[in-house]
């Protein structure tokens, strides 16, 4: 099986936050092929953080950004992932440090026509300043500040438990995910009728699911550590609600407002 890998990542506005991500990432044991980091209309600041970074990598990072426009998270991805050289894309976001195995994690388990969601630890908010301090990039159980810190442990044989599933799981983030490029093209990726936070995720693999792509669940291995911050406005959640219960209840394979439009012929 001949695997080419694309780690994706959306950020917008917050430096602080994807300079440690991009730490975590010159930190990995084994790095993807490329890197993608789709960018939600930041300002100059991010653009020369990532071109101070550049220089540090063996492997290409693409900056992909459009004007702002407002939170339209999906839209970017699109573009990011319709221009992925990588047949297989790892997908986290601009506020995740990523555990130093976290891509050789994804790949030991890649499994045809099927995505992988791994597990989230979160920092509490006053371990923040510290961290961004200190640049650090690696944690443990015993380090302070963590919220379900269990899901830290990094123990690989006991992640082998775990099988595909035909089923929707409540522990999918699109912060720790990863698929076939071509099995996110066949349902036309990422829904961009959705509107801000909520439901982009969930409604993508409810279409993947549909179109007989399985799950598979990454615990003990897979895990990213998330930054706190202010919760996103949930302005949109009634409108994606609406598009995911009309997908699950109609069985749709298809988003209508999706990567086709940016796939060259």
């Amino acid at each position: 099986m001949n695997i080419t890998t694309t780690l994706v990542m959306p950020t917008y506005n917050w430096v602080q936050a994807l300079e440690l991500v991009l730490l975590s990432l010159k930190n990995q044991t084994q790095l993807p092929d490329e890197v993608i980091i789709a960018d939600d209309g930041s300002t100059q600041e991010t653009r020369l953080l990532i071109e101070s970074f550049k220089k540090d990598f063996s492997i290409p990072i693409t900056h992909v950004w459009h004007e702002d426009i407002g939170s339209t998270k999906e839209v970017i991805l699109n573009k990011a992932i319709a221009i992925a050289q990588g047949n297989y894309i790892i997908q986290i976001d601009g506020d995740c440090i990523m555990h130093h195995k976290f891509i050789e994690d994804h790949i030991s388990a890649i499994e045809q026509r099927t995505y992988l969601f791994g597990s989230r630890v979160n920092l509490k908010d006053y371990v923040v300043p510290k961290v961004y301090q200190k640049k650090k990039i690696t944690f443990s159980f015993f380090s302070k500040g963590l919220i379900k810190r269990a899901r830290g442990l990094h123990i690989p044989v006991l992640a082998n438990r775990f099988k595909r599933k035909l089923s929707m799981s409540k522990k999918i983030r699109g912060c720790n995910f990863s698929y076939w490029k071509q099995d996110f093209i066949d349902v036309n990726g990422y829904n961009e009728d959705m509107v801000g936070w909520g439901r982009d995720d969930t409604e993508l693999v409810l279409r993947m699911m549909h179109n007989n792509v399985y799950g598979k669940r990454l615990k003990f291995k897979g895990i990213v550590y998330h930054i706190w911050h202010k919760q996103a406005s949930k302005t949109g959640l009634n409108i994606n609600d609406t598009i995911q219960a009309n997908t699950q209840d109609n069985k749709l394979v298809w988003c209508e407002n999706g990567i086709d439009k940016y796939l060259s012929e």
